[in-house]
């Protein structure tokens, strides 16, 4: 007979998991957990490469604070996920990163143009940046099953497993806030990125700046005036009212079944659009 305890056998599937007090949950008690069409869009691509169909395995686990711990670094989103036995599961979903030509080019066109990162540091990824990556024969979601790796210590053979399914969840509404999470995975950390960006601005500048005493009069002359036959600027990146909620941590204070942030979204929303 085993030594092993009843809950370590691979055949062992049943019961609760063990509750995690102050576990990453997501906000969303009900209804869709993407909020922006990023993360939406996210979501999506995992439905095309045939994730989707099983993400709902997770999402109980998801809302209920089953994820002890997430780091998002290059290449991989790390979680710990505790499931019914007491040791948590070790969860691995991974990400192909941009080589460094890729993220040059990458880097050489966001530069071009400081709207993208303006736009990235308001909250909000610019739908043209798809375009833009797309032009470079590059996808800031996964492309293809090769893309993506997923791996989970727990013996369901099922991928992706509950716990899998509920760190997608997790990873999804973390785009929703903080837009740099999927450039994270492909290899450029916020802090890192913003200082290439810089670099390269700095670099286009100084190679194209004019020389000599007359260079500062010279770009005074026509600094206000638009070029010729130039684009209209884009407009600013919108964002949703309610937004500014997903940047603070969610209060303990709730309402029966409901979080606080989730009664105070429609009043943003009312205050922003009073006319509707």
């Amino acid at each position: 007979m085993s030594d092993q305890p009843f809950w370590a056998s691979d055949e062992y599937t049943g019961g609760r998991p063990i509750r995690v007090e102050g576990g990453i949950r997501i906000h969303a008690a009900k209804g869709a957990v993407a909020r922006t069409w990023w993360s939406a869009r996210f979501l999506s691509v995992l439905e095309r490469l045939g994730v989707g169909g099983r993400l709902s395995r997770g999402k109980t686990y998801a809302r209920s604070g089953q994820i002890v711990s997430l780091d998002v670094d290059a290449g991989a989103a790390v979680a710990l996920v505790q499931g019914t036995r007491p040791q948590p599961y070790r969860v691995r979903i991974g990400l192909r990163v941009w080589d460094k030509p890729q993220w040059r080019r990458v880097e050489e066109a966001l530069a071009a143009d400081a709207w993208y990162a303006a736009a990235l540091l308001s909250g909000t990824v610019p739908p043209e940046i798809e375009e833009l990556l797309d032009g470079l024969g590059l996808s800031l979601f996964p492309a293809a099953g090769g893309d993506l790796a997923q791996d989970c210590s727990c013996p369901d053979a099922t991928v992706p497993c509950k716990h899998l399914a509920a760190v997608f969840y997790v990873l999804a509404e973390r785009c929703d806030t903080d837009p740099f999470t999927l450039l994270t995975l492909r290899g450029r950390d916020r802090t890192t990125l913003l200082e290439r960006l810089r670099e390269e601005r700095d670099r286009a500048a100084g190679a194209g700046a004019p020389s000599g005493p007359a260079a500062l009069a010279d770009l005074l002359d026509g600094f206000w005036t638009a070029p010729a036959g130039g684009a209209a600027p884009p407009s600013p990146p919108e964002t949703e009212p309610d937004a500014v909620l997903d940047q603070v941590p969610e209060p303990a204070l709730r309402a029966g079944p409901d979080t606080l942030t989730d009664l105070l979204r429609p009043v943003y929303r009312a205050l922003a659009h009073p006319d509707r």
